[in-house]
């Protein structure tokens, strides 16, 4: 039996919990790109895409683009983003909300 790949949630929690470490050391920013992500989550498996949509799922105001992939979905192993991590408040808004 093979292993089941990762779901969306996983990649939001393993998000939030490197948030957290980084806002815990007092680091202003955390940079992730998704290949790295993946490779480190899932070596070997074929996730881009779930991997990638918790990353920008995962994206606050203020949050940006390193790398930001071309293509529409912006799935792709070089999507980069600089997540900010001084401020973790719920308050803030989603990239989502903020960039309507």
């Amino acid at each position: 039996m093979g292993t089941m790949k990762w779901e969306k949630q996983q990649y939001l929690d393993i998000l939030s919990q490197r948030k957290a470490q980084a806002h815990d050391k007092a680091w202003l920013y955390i940079d992730i790109m998704a290949k790295d992500l993946l490779e480190e989550c899932e070596p070997g498996v074929k996730n881009l895409n779930t991997c990638a949509k918790a990353m920008l799922e995962s994206m606050l105001e203020g949050d940006t683009f390193i790398v930001e992939p071309k293509n529409r979905s912006k799935c792709a192993k070089a999507l980069t983003i600089r997540y900010y991590v001084d401020n973790l408040s719920a308050e803030r808004r989603t990239y989502a909300q903020a960039n309507k």
